[in-house]
């Protein structure tokens, strides 16, 4: 598949003023697999590697940076999906596993039930044909099902930990970085997963080791008895078509040990006050993850990890950047210091 787009080249200094964009159309094909990283605050085609970035439209690129510059870093929010954005969508030549794929439950036969609805249910999820209406009505029932055979099936949270110990699964490279740039200036950064967020906290701790007060999960919570044994699941499901602020009411901070019903209340008030949005995804349907927001200014970034050529001019013309090849990411850690002014001090 062909696909015209810009190169982007900009240069971080102190002054919105002197930021150079430079640009030419450049017809795409074939898409090579070299991805050449460097180091420092640029966000450039030469850092990343040409033929690795796609920009679809850069005058509305520009503007969007040059707003939320102005704006400041009090005014921005990171809202980010999880598998295969946050983490890698291959480790060592195979594909990596999602939080809901990896988690084992030490129970063989509820392992093959869960097995035999995702053999059912994803091929409607996938399919195009299929109303939304429709389509939702599917994914309420798939995740219910799952969810259903977790309670039965014993599931405790020593399952969990040696699930993620086990789990072929690995945060992009830059990830780190972006969470601390993100927790020193004050952003919060959303995770919204159609997954389990006490699994997504347990990959954080196995990971990263560390707790970053900045980040928030809103997606599907277990709760546990004085056991560890799984007896149910907090509030509404969250599926892959309802991923979105309209879920909020199913934020929490991150949890330093096994489910806690109780948690801190969420200022809203001061979330909202937040209308700029750096949006992180890897499939068009996370651009809904904003939906609930009355935001003033997004940046979407797609990260494009697998049938290139066939999803590349949609994916261009979604996102306002599409990162090629399961790329590291080093390229929103680079954008980011263009939003944030001025840098880390």
């Amino acid at each position: 598949m062909y696909c015209t787009y810009h190169r982007l080249h900009l240069t971080t200094t102190s002054s919105l003023r002197s930021l150079n964009f430079n640009f030419h159309r450049h017809h795409h094909h074939p898409i090579p697999t070299r991805v050449a990283v460097c180091s420092g605050r640029q966000f450039s085609m030469d850092c990343i590697g040409s033929e690795n970035m796609v920009v679809g439209d850069i005058l509305s690129l520009q503007s969007k940076i040059a707003a939320i510059r102005a704006a400041g870093p009090s005014k921005l929010q990171v809202i980010a999906d999880f598998d295969a954005t946050l983490t890698k969508y291959n480790i060592n030549g195979q594909r990596g596993q999602t939080s809901h794929a990896l988690l084992q439950q030490g129970n063989p036969e509820y392992d093959l039930k869960r097995q035999k609805l995702y053999d059912n249910y994803h091929p409607l999820e996938i399919c195009p044909a299929i109303p939304v209406e429709e389509k939702t009505k599917l994914m309420e029932e798939w995740w219910e099902k799952t969810h259903a055979l977790l309670v039965e099936g014993g599931l405790t949270f020593n399952d969990i930990r040696k699930s993620v110990a086990n789990a072929r699964m690995a945060f992009r490279d830059g990830v780190i970085e972006l969470f601390q740039i993100l927790e020193k200036k004050n952003v919060p950064l959303l995770i919204f997963s159609a997954g389990l967020a006490d699994i997504i906290e347990e990959v954080l701790r196995q990971k990263i080791q560390r707790p970053f007060k900045n980040i928030e999960i809103v997606s599907n919570r277990m709760v546990f008895d004085n056991q560890g044994n799984l007896s149910s699941f907090k509030g509404k499901t969250i599926h892959v078509l309802n991923k979105n602020e309209h879920a909020l009411d199913m934020v929490a901070p991150l949890h330093d040990e096994m489910g806690v019903v109780d948690e801190p209340v969420i200022d809203y008030v001061a979330m909202k006050r937040r209308t700029n949005v750096l949006l992180l995804g890897d499939h068009i349907g996370d651009l809904g993850m904003s939906d609930g927001l009355s935001y003033e200014t997004r940046i979407s970034v797609g990260f494009l990890n697998d049938k290139i050529n066939e999803s590349l001019e949609s994916y261009s013309k979604a996102f306002d950047v599409v990162l090629l090849n399961d790329a590291p990411m080093s390229g929103v850690v680079d954008l980011l210091y263009q939003l944030i002014k001025d840098g880390i001090d």
